[in-house]
Order: C-alpha cells, then structure tokens, then sequence
C-alpha cells in the first residue's frame, strides 16, 4: 500500500524534499513492514526555533534536533491507519549534510527513512536496539541508492551522536 503523506512546510526553503521523494523513501520503509497496515503520517519541515520548542517539550532536551518522531497513539479500541508525526529541521539537516560530507538529498532519506522506523516501533537507546535498527537504515538506504550514512566518511560522530536523538 503506498504512503499517505501530509507534507507540512513551515519554513521558507526551496531545497526540500518533494512529495513523491518523500512517498518513495516512506514506501521502502513500509513494504519492509508489511504486517503493519498503517501508511499514513505527517511530515513536517521547520526551522530551529520549532525543533527547539518540540523537542524541550517533548523529550527535555533544549536544542534543536534533525528528526523528531511522534507515533500515533489512538485509543483503546481504535484501529487507524496513522503511523504519527515526523518533523525535521531543515536548517540543521543542511548543517549535517555539509558536516558529514553527504548529498542534502541522501540525508533527508536518511532522516525519513531513521524517522519512520521511529514510528513503527524501532529504537536505538539500548546497543542491541541500535545494531538493529541501523542495519534496517543501511539496507533500506541501500535499496535507494544511498550509501551507509553510518560509515565513518559519511559520519561525524561527534556531531551525529549529538544530534540525531529523536
């Protein structure tokens, strides 16, 4: 089932992502997922100042991050097909992709790809978890075309491990 998106834009910038780039990147996700029927999410772009806000609200941490997850917690009883919520921080996806050597294009796959994993249930605060959940990310990625964002010429650790904390 393809993805249902809602591509919210809060922030003046003519180098997003577009919706079919962004229906694709979700899809490969999803078709790895095939026993969750859920497909529709929002995602949404914004500056530092909303990342901030979002993520000192939601997750104590005052500053701002690349991606921030929000799964969708209906109540009980209710069956829909949303995943949740993706936000992501145009400015400092910008910053990273420069930092880190990597197309602005192959790091925005990155972060939806990183993103909706979040919202099919996947984490990465325990080292099992992360071994897991990066090993999706790179075949994911590879099905795409896009390199191993987690290879050390692809990665700053210091700054990655900083900041993609959603």
């Amino acid at each position: 089932m393809s993805p249902l998106i809602d591509r919210q834009i809060a922030l003046e910038a003519d180098d997003l992502p577009g919706q079919a780039e962004l229906e694709k990147w979700v899809g490969v996700v999803l078709a790895r997922h095939a026993d969750d029927s859920r497909h529709e999410l929002t995602i949404r772009f914004v500056d530092d100042a909303e990342s901030q806000t979002l993520n000192r609200d939601y997750r104590g941490r005052d500053r701002s991050t690349n991606v921030l997850s929000f799964p969708f917690e209906g109540p009980p009883g209710v069956t829909l097909d949303l995943l949740g919520d993706l936000v992501i921080c145009h400015p400092l996806v910008i910053i990273e992709a420069a930092e880190q050597d990597k197309s602005l294009r192959a790091h925005y796959a990155h972060m939806v790809v990183h993103g909706t994993l979040h919202l099919l249930g996947h984490d990465h605060e325990e080292d099992a978890e992360a071994e897991v959940m990066e090993a999706l990310e790179r075949d994911i990625l590879a099905s795409l075309g896009i390199a191993d964002p987690y290879a050390p010429s692809n990665r700053d650790s210091d700054t990655e491990d900083e900041r993609a904390d959603a």
